[in-house]
């Protein structure tokens, strides 16, 4: 199954109005980045055992390890959790500057180093979530 087939599978087997806030994301990311990379991760590590709620990625970076390494990985990420959505904004070097910049003014939501978690989309002001996520967008493009 393709990754196209696969996002609209999972977005599909949401329950309302996660569902509904998972596809209003979906399109409010895809209108930021139109033709980016899609990435679905099912959760499942190698041998199959399950380490991680399943989650959508959106465009592409280089990370960086500590031995060296690289791989690349998306840029902004989504996931359906038991508490509601989380998205991830990776690559941002400063931890607290998610926090300190956007924390206080994007309403209900629980805002780390690089994780926005709210219940569902009237809780928060999407239009901060979307400044959030352009500025992480911005850090990680080459």
């Amino acid at each position: 199954m393709n990754v196209h087939n696969q996002i609209k599978d999972h977005i599909a087997a949401q329950p309302e109005p996660k569902r509904s806030d998972m596809q209003a994301l979906h399109d409010i990311i895809l209108g930021m980045m139109p033709g980016c990379k899609l990435w679905f991760l099912d959760g499942r590590d190698e041998s199959g055992r399950v380490v991680s709620n399943p989650n959508i990625g959106y465009g592409v970076q280089t990370l960086s390890y500590a031995d060296g390494k690289t791989r690349e990985f998306y840029q902004i990420g989504t996931s359906a959790n038991t508490a509601g959505i989380s998205v991830y904004i990776m690559g941002i070097k400063d931890k607290k500057y998610l926090a300190e910049k956007y924390g206080k003014k994007i309403g209900q939501a629980s805002v780390t180093g690089y994780c926005i978690k709210f219940r569902t989309l009237r809780n928060i002001d999407v239009d901060v979530l979307v400044e959030a996520m352009r500025y992480g967008i911005e850090q990680t493009s080459a």
